[in-house]
């Protein structure tokens, strides 16, 4: 067992923690962000969300925690060692979660390696691309004159929908019947891309019905919705 407290991490200093016996998530309400408290509140397992900037994810505490400077991270004071446990990288954070509360991941190895493989489909696609064109479309990049970025992160958008669609197609979650932490990754970033990106028109939207209703599906879930607004933007 881990002789470690929650105070031997540097992090507790920036970011104390109000219930030490709670997993402390540092975080901020980006679609990756969320991704870990939603899963916290479908979980129902107690936690302190710490609110951390974006500007913040540099300061030396932070990098103590993640040397690679990205939000969500999270400590388990109840780790699998029974101390406490530090973990970053969302697709992580998710499987970690999911494991401690034997929920929203199947246990049949079949069932539990295509769930991986749809949450390592946000991982590795809809997340890089969707965020890419959120920069050159929205954000710090929208002045390049050149559309070429913008372009090439739109149209493998619209692909990766499209993928998506051919998936939700006479499903009502992307495991079928079961809810899982592949919708948990997925559907915080189509969310942001259609209303915060305003991406509706520019990612087609309206020609996949069936991604459009398991969105609307996804957020009217409690937990969701709980999950969308921690930790709180200060």
């Amino acid at each position: 067992m881990s002789g470690k407290t929650l105070a031997d991490f540097p992090i507790s200093k920036r970011w104390p923690p109000v219930n030490p016996d709670a997993i402390q998530l540092y975080a901020f309400p980006t679609p990756n962000g969320v991704k870990a408290s939603i899963m916290l509140e479908e979980t129902g397992l107690p936690y302190d969300p710490h609110t951390v900037k974006l500007s913040e994810t540099t300061t030396p505490e932070f990098l103590s925690l993640n040397p690679n400077n990205k939000i969500p991270a999270i400590i388990d004071p109840n780790g699998p060692d029974g101390g406490p446990f530090a973990l970053w990288e969302s697709g992580a954070i998710l499987i970690y979660l999911a494991e401690k509360t034997g929920k929203f991941l199947p246990e049949e190895p079949v069932r539990r390696y295509e769930t991986i493989q749809w949450l390592m489909f946000q991982m590795g696609g809809v997340g890089p691309f969707f965020g890419q064109y959120g920069f050159f479309g929205v954000f710090g990049g929208k002045d390049i004159e050149d559309p070429r970025p913008r372009e090439r992160y739109r149209k493998e958008a619209i692909r990766l929908l499209n993928v998506l669609e051919g998936r939700l197609k006479d499903r009502q979650w992307i495991m079928g019947d079961d809810y899982t932490i592949a919708d948990i990754a997925i559907g915080p970033w189509v969310r942001t891309a259609k209303t915060h990106y305003d991406a509706y028109d520019a990612f087609e939207m309206d020609k996949v019905p069936s991604v459009m209703a398991w969105l609307d599906r996804f957020l009217a879930r409690p937990a969701v919705q709980r999950g969308l607004v921690q930790p709180p933007r200060e």
